[in-house]
């Protein structure tokens, strides 16, 4: 059983990386960022009010976050456990998952924390080729999360395992693989 959050700046390749672990193991993702962006698509509620957050490269209020989360773990984990993408991205934020998890008795959770440089990950961005990935956009969202994710990074000291997220796609995921063979 795994029950693991992953961390990165945008670009890195956490949602890639997500979804080739929770078919690995057979665990529950949650994208945040995915969630969001189909909310958005299909234009509900939630989708209305997140477009212009979204849009203008901020992060959505922690309330509404929370709220999707806790709905959707609860809703869809498993016995083989989860992967979280995207979300803590704040403090309280984390709090409120520590929160969560022991309303639902989850234990046992480890962070995988991808790492490139702001060239590479700029670059990135640029070439996926979605709507909301402008250059000034992509910086923004960059110090966003330097500013406001990297410190929920310290929060989970001792339980962060830090993968450098340049190169192929396969090979980062067999260091992942590993290392979290290595977890037991």
């Amino acid at each position: 059983m795994y029950n693991l959050l992953i961390f990165g700046p945008p670009g890195v390749g956490k949602g890639t990386q997500a979804k080739l672990i929770s078919e690995r193991f057979g665990l529950f993702h949650l994208s945040t960022g995915e969630y969001l962006r189909k909310a958005i698509d299909e234009g509900t509620e939630l989708g209305k009010k997140a477009k212009e957050i979204v849009e203008g490269g901020s992060l959505v209020p922690d309330n509404i976050m929370i709220g999707i989360v806790k709905e959707a773990l609860i809703k869809n984990t498993t016995d083989k456990g989860f992967i979280l993408d995207g979300f803590p991205r704040t403090i309280p934020q984390a709090e409120a998952l520590s929160e969560i998890f022991n309303e639902l008795n989850f234990k046992n959770i480890h962070v995988l924390h991808l790492t490139a440089d702001e060239d590479e990950l700029v670059r990135r961005l640029l070439n996926r080729g979605r709507g909301d990935d402008t250059e000034d956009t992509i910086k923004h969202r960059l110090h966003v999360y330097e500013d406001a994710t990297k410190p929920v990074i310290e929060y989970y000291d001792g339980r962060t395992i830090i993968i450098d997220g340049i190169g192929e796609i396969e090979e980062i995921n067999a260091i992942i693989l590993e290392k979290l063979k290595d977890l037991g």
